[in-house]
């Protein structure tokens, strides 16, 4: 009996890596044998999930590189023009905030910009205060 008792408790301690499936000794925690099958692994449930997401997020990347090849500065006001020539598109964006005196400011990530005047817009950088 005490050599049943003994190999029941062998097998619940048999673990395996959750990506490759090897045996695993070493600490109680561990879940995966090596660097590569963790990274492996996590890659593999962080990856965009649709072909949707992944082209959202390309539009949101190329806007926030338009912008910021734009405006090198911290402030600059340009046309709507340039920004279309550049490949901006202007329904996508991460975040809009809005100051005190009811200006509307679009960000895609740090990068942010505001209609002043007919097609002329502001573009500024995120400062600490923008949520």
């Amino acid at each position: 009996m005490l050599t049943l008792c003994r190999l029941k408790s062998h097998i619940m301690e048999l673990r395996t890596c959750q990506e490759c499936g090897q045996k695993l000794s070493g600490r109680k925690d561990q879940k995966f044998c090596s660097d590569y099958c963790r990274n492996t692994f996590n890659n593999k449930l962080n990856v965009d999930s649709t072909n949707y997401m992944r082209r959202v997020n390309n539009i949101l990347r190329k806007n926030r590189r338009v912008l910021a090849s734009l405006n090198t500065t911290g402030k600059r006001t340009v046309d709507a023009i340039t920004l279309a020539e550049e490949g901006f598109n202007f329904h996508y964006y991460t975040n809009i905030y809005t100051t005190q005196k009811g200006t509307n400011y679009y960000f895609c990530y740090d990068q942010g910009y505001a209609k002043v005047d007919g097609d002329q817009y502001v573009l500024v950088w995120k400062q600490d205060y923008v949520k």
